[in-house]
């Protein structure tokens, strides 16, 4: 039998090295199913719950693997609900393939079922979006959206009608009009010219308060972040999506920056006078050094990234390893270490005071506590994900990172719902490494719950069996109340914020998790420890305050204090958040251990 062209959508993947595709089936890509089925399962169909999930999936094995992710779903509805994941992973700058059906090319302009214009509808979200209407076209597309989604760290796009996949397939000839195609591609290694290196290092020299910020693009650059710190005795904060880049137990690392993050890196940038920023494209202009307050330099491999955000004196387009390594030896080490040692003192404290926090006691379960709780339990080799809302501020303030540990959101769409697919691609990706996904009750009960049965059904087959959920159970969507209370000065809304009552735990069960249920703070850290010591995934359902306050870095009472005017003019649960809210503002003025 004469191979169709699903037959050699799905050679040519394997050619590329794909293992795992994350979908969702349909009528719209019956064609490349029967081919699947020829091709014994090769690459793997991993069949997701729904297709946002899918796209979330291929998200997070992407992040984790430093590979392309490659999802499928039919046309119509399907390609639709692949969207929310694949802008999560365009503006992550994460390389994600999406392959989608289209009803049959004779029926299409004829307001067919299911037809929907998908090149328009994927413009935006795919840097390269190609519909496939002829088998001599499909090796040049399919590795062009391979190509550049891996080079250009973004989304692409195969549209494929249900008609031309079962094609016979022939390939392109040696012809006018004929676009011939090869598999493959290497890794550039950009640097600045000379002249723009020691531009910086001029900048960088000149500086008595250096302020260095990291974001993902210095991920495989730590050592050179290092010693640039070391010789210029600066202090480093890390953009949210760069919490991973260096382990938090170095004196010098002040954490997470902007409204989710640690009162050291706000200190950091309200009191530098030199600001290097190093594959970051933080957005909040408002926590980085007040404008014409610091001489700034920026390096980045993005062109389209770089030059963003602050008034940068010198913008250096090039790979951070690279470009830092040739910055190295132009750089001159700071004899007057007063600056480090006050970034060091503020980080020690800071320590103290969330270790305190996290001791406030709360009705029933304080939050800060259960990440606090978690942090020193982590394995070495963990990769943890977290979902958007308050859980997000938990885990960017409280969980330290070190060894090999791995570590990601959604950090630029702040997307609901990617927490626990994130976990399912990133065990496909590591399937030797344990995975720890945290989650509040309100993504759970958008999409976690069903992400639960894909774990469910695999589990088995991946080497280290610990997937980890924890859930933060309070009742409430609770990011977005705080907003409503800290940015509009509006009390909660019980209609919109209330959620169901749900056992996460019993339904963890029925997919084949161990699934435990959490109220008792003296139990926190024990259930942290036979989740990760369980020989299957594991479920921790914490009942948690919605009262604990996710104080941002720079707040001071008056702050406090405006906010909970507000909830007195009318929120159901003001006397509790001021009693939280002061509870927890206070343990920053007592005094420190020495």
């Amino acid at each position: 039998m004469a191979d169709t062209v699903a037959d050699y959508l799905l050679r040519r993947l394997r050619t590329w090295g794909v293992e795992h595709v994350f979908a969702y089936p349909g009528d719209g890509i019956n064609g490349i199913l029967a081919a699947w089925e020829r091709a014994d399962d090769d690459p793997r169909f991993i069949q997701a719950r729904h297709e946002e999930l899918a796209a979330f999936e291929a998200v997070g094995y992407a992040k984790f693997s430093g590979e392309v992710g490659v999802c499928a779903a039919t046309g119509g509805p399907g390609a639709i609900h692949l969207l929310n994941g694949l802008y999560d992973a365009k503006l992550d700058h994460v390389p994600v393939v999406a392959v989608v059906g289209q009803q049959a090319s004779t029926s299409l302009g004829g307001a067919y079922q299911q037809e929907v214009d998908l090149s328009s509808l994927y413009k935006d979200v795919a840097e390269y979006v190609q519909f496939v209407s002829t088998p001599q076209q499909l090796p040049n597309a399919l590795d062009r959206a391979m190509r550049t989604s891996f080079a250009r760290r973004t989304v692409t796009a195969l549209i494929i009608p249900n008609d031309v996949q079962e094609m016979t397939y022939s390939p392109p000839t040696h012809a006018f009009k004929m676009v011939p195609s090869s598999v493959g591609i290497s890794e550039a290694v950009t640097t600045p010219a000379e002249a723009d290196l020691e531009r910086a290092a001029e900048v960088l020299n000149a500086g008595e308060r250096v302020a260095i910020m990291v974001g993902q693009g210095a991920r495989k650059a730590a050592g050179e972040v290092t010693a640039v710190a070391d010789v210029l005795g600066a202090g480093v904060s890390k953009a949210l999506l760069g919490k991973d880049v260096l382990p938090d137990d170095l004196p010098w690392v002040t954490g997470a920056a902007g409204l989710l993050g640690t009162r050291p890196s706000w200190e950091l940038m309200r009191d530098c006078d030199t600001l290097l920023m190093i594959g970051a494209s933080f957005p909040y202009s408002q926590f980085l050094p007040e404008y014409e307050q610091a001489r700034a330099v920026q390096i980045d491999i993005d062109p389209t990234m770089i030059g963003m955000r602050y008034p940068f004196e010198v913008n250096l387009l090039g790979d951070a390893k690279a470009t830092l390594s040739a910055l190295l030896p132009r750089l001159r080490r700071k004899q007057d270490r007063a600056w480090r040692e006050k970034v060091e003192s503020g980080v020690r404290d800071w320590w103290e005071v969330m270790e305190r926090r996290a001791g406030v006691d709360a009705d029933p379960l304080n939050p800060e506590r259960v990440f606090h709780e978690l942090s020193p339990q982590l394995p070495e080799d963990a990769i943890i994900t977290a979902d958007s809302g308050s859980a997000a501020n938990w885990y960017a303030r409280h969980l330290r990172v070190r060894g090999r540990m791995r570590c990601s959101l959604s950090g630029t769409l702040a997307t609901m719902g990617p927490g626990a697919p994130y976990a399912t691609g990133a065990k496909f990706a590591h399937p030797d490494r344990p995975v720890i996904a945290l989650v509040g009750d309100g993504a759970m009960q958008m999409n976690g719950i069903n992400e639960l049965i894909t774990i469910g059904q695999c589990w088995r087959e991946w080497q280290d069996p610990r997937v980890v959920v924890g859930v933060l159970n309070n009742g409430d969507l609770n990011q977005v109340t705080w907003e409503m209370r800290a940015l509009n000065g509006a009390p909660q809304f019980l209609p919109s914020q209330r959620l169901p009552e749900f056992d996460y735990a019993e339904f963890a069960r029925s997919a084949g998790f161990r699934g435990i249920r959490v109220a008792d703070p003296g139990s926190v850290a024990d259930a942290w420890a036979e989740a990760l010591s369980s020989d299957r995934p594991c479920l921790i359902d914490f009942v948690t305050d919605p009262a604990v306050p996710p104080i941002p870095p720079q707040a001071d009472w008056s702050q406090v204090e405006s906010m909970a005017e507000a909830m007195l003019k009318g929120d159901p649960d003001a006397w509790s958040v001021v009693t939280e809210g002061v509870k927890s503002k206070a343990q920053e003025f007592l005094p420190r251990r020495r």
